[in-house]
């Protein structure tokens, strides 16, 4: 997930209750506040795409087309950077 997905997520109130009930486990497994910072990083990272995708599959989807676009982009650019690669090595060899 990108940083702007982050942010739209972050504006759900739903999303907030999460991440303040999470706070609050986690501070009562702790025996001590873990603060928001740290709720919110380690549900993001933990529980946010699970969530995205229970409670909201249309956006997910997207998420899931648009990352699979970028990585077949790159995987793209890193074959071409690698053939020609090849060429000049076998040109230098010669």
């Amino acid at each position: 997930m990108k940083i702007s997905d982050v942010r739209e997520l972050l504006k759900d109130k739903r999303v907030i209750e999460e991440i303040n009930r999470h706070l609050w486990i986690e501070s009562q497994k702790a025996g001590y506040s873990i603060g928001i910072e740290r709720a919110t990083d380690e549900w993001l990272r933990l529980y946010a795409e699970g969530w995205m995708k229970y409670h909201m599959p249309e956006k997910y989807q997207e998420l899931q087309v648009r990352d699979k676009k970028e990585q077949d982009r790159k995987k793209r650019g890193s074959k071409a950077k690698k053939s020609s690669t090849k060429k000049r090595d076998s040109r230098q060899r010669k």
